[in-house]
């Protein structure tokens, strides 16, 4: 090109050679995207984790002491084994009549406590529905324990 001379051209007119502009080989990755995609995230978590709640069953667990009850009679003792059969003081009772043997069994000793104790591979639906017919029966004082 003429204008890539230094010197005098043929017109007698002095030239300086015009430098090119360099071309950048380095190449620049460009962060704004992946910054607003990542506080975009960072918001919609934080306002998403304001809706989530969890649900907790507080258990309240009472101090045990090595002594032996001295009237272990005064409970009313309900065993449910791993076949889901009922036990209440040493007989089998029926499902269907847990309630009536606890009304009865509360009404001959009122402050008596409940002891539930259920085998590990019982169903819970067992047990729960146990819990119901006690609180139905009128006893409030129920006391869960678990056995292998």
């Amino acid at each position: 090109m003429w204008f890539d001379r230094v010197g005098v051209d043929d017109r007698g007119v002095h030239r300086k050679r015009v430098s090119r502009q360099k071309e950048d080989n380095d190449v620049e990755i460009n962060l704004t995207p992946m910054l607003d995609v990542v506080m975009i995230m960072l918001i919609f978590f934080i306002v998403a984790g304001t809706f989530i709640t969890e649900v907790v069953i507080e258990v309240g667990r009472n101090q045990t002491t090595n002594q032996a009850s001295s009237s272990p009679s005064e409970n009313i003792s309900i065993l449910i084994t791993a076949s889901n059969e009922i036990w209440i003081h040493g007989r089998r009772i029926d499902a269907r009549s847990v309630r009536a043997n606890i009304s009865r069994l509360h009404a001959e000793k009122p402050e008596a406590k409940v002891m539930l104790r259920a085998h590990n591979h019982s169903q819970t639906r067992t047990v729960a529905a146990v819990i119901d017919n006690c609180r139905e029966a009128g006893a409030s004082n129920i006391a869960l324990s678990t056995s292998k």
